[in-house]
């Protein structure tokens, strides 16, 4: 049975996700998982969960990009060696690449490492790049909110209001009242 899973990052790219459906169901796709979240929370894809679940012997799990399924190689080989187990395969129709065949596994080991490294590059030169906005006096961060509300974590404090009030009261953590509260 070919089973696909199709995602997109957030609620706005609805026709993004209908592109992959309609892909899906062209491929001879019997059952179709979807889901709208990001890919960096692997925890909350509740979908991708279910159909790692459905599939069984024989079945393969059909999406149409890699970037669709796995966020990391890491997490690519722990979704591979579910999908292995199970004895089912996994095809990535814009890829070209089943892992029925040796040379679907490699080409897929291969493309997910390469995938991986351009993403650590991309934030290794997002990193340069804030630091050199820093050194010119161009990037600050953002404000810190809890350093903001010292005068009134202050004035409820002297009213008697406890830690973790004050936290609930303005909208802060417990451990920021502690760090702007005098100590001793």
């Amino acid at each position: 049975m070919l089973v696909g899973y199709a995602r997109t990052s957030t609620l706005d790219q609805t026709a993004g996700i209908e592109a992959q459906e309609r892909d899906l169901l062209a491929l001879g796709c019997e059952k179709i998982f979807r889901e709208q979240v990001s890919s960096v929370d692997v925890r909350e894809r509740a979908q991708l969960v279910e159909a790692l679940e459905f599939i069984r012997a024989g079945d393969v799990l059909v999406v149409t990009k890699l970037d669709r399924l796995a966020r990391s190689i890491r997490h690519l080989l722990d979704v591979l060696e579910v999908i292995t187990d199970k004895g089912a395969s996994l095809r990535i129709t814009g890829l070209g690449i089943d892992t029925a065949t040796p040379t679907g596994r490699l080409m897929l080991n291969m493309l997910g490492s390469i995938a991986e490294f351009e993403r650590d590059i991309m934030l290794e030169r997002q990193r340069e790049g804030i630091a050199k906005a820093k050194a010119e006096g161009k990037y600050r961060g953002r404000k810190p909110t809890a350093q903001a509300k010292a005068p009134e974590v202050m004035e409820l404090h002297k009213a008697g209001v406890g830690a973790s009030e004050i936290a609930r009261q303005l909208g802060i953590g417990r451990a920021s009242v502690y760090r702007i509260l005098p100590s001793g």
